[in-house]
């Protein structure tokens, strides 16, 4: 702990933290970066699934390029908090990204990603802030912005001890 100059005590600056927010599809992976300093995540693309099973080539280039210190991926409820149809494969999906990148994985409800996801991009393209249709990997990608957003903000209201 530091004191400040009013002879308060204050805890130092902590290294913001890097994050990767993946959005599990049976076909599709949308892929977000953010950060714990400014709270904020950028869609980065859409890596391809078969039947579930991820491109592990392609999600290793991300990893790769963007060196994050934690994944947050999204475990899909049903609306009463019920697993849903691929709760458990996105929970398998989870346990191999934290075995296979040596990462932290964090996983998070992400009730509503998806529908979030899609308003905002129909908002953007009515503000002419996106011109063209959307596709389907947008709403992916977005969606991993929206989960690692929820995360972020999370941390951000929790009290750190360092």
């Amino acid at each position: 702990m530091l004191e400040s100059n009013q002879g308060a005590v204050v805890a130092p600056p902590t290294k913001p933290v890097l994050a990767l927010g993946l959005d599990f599809g049976e076909r599709r992976i949308g892929i977000a970066a953010g950060d714990t300093l400014t709270q904020a995540a950028r869609p980065l693309g859409v890596v391809t699934a078969q039947n579930g099973e991820a491109d592990w080539l392609a999600l290793s280039r991300y990893v790769n390029d963007w060196r994050p210190d934690l994944l947050i991926t999204g475990i899909p409820y049903n609306m009463d908090g019920t697993a849903g149809r691929l709760t458990k494969a996105a929970m398998r999906f989870a346990e191999q990204l934290r075995t296979r990148f040596s990462l932290t994985t964090i996983t998070v409800d992400e009730r509503l990603s998806s529908k979030e996801a899609e308003d905002r991009l129909r908002q953007q393209r009515a503000n002419g802030e996106r011109p063209r249709r959307l596709k389907l990997g947008d709403v992916d990608s977005a969606a991993a912005c929206v989960l690692l957003e929820q995360w972020l903000h999370e941390q951000s209201r929790l009290p750190h001890n360092e």
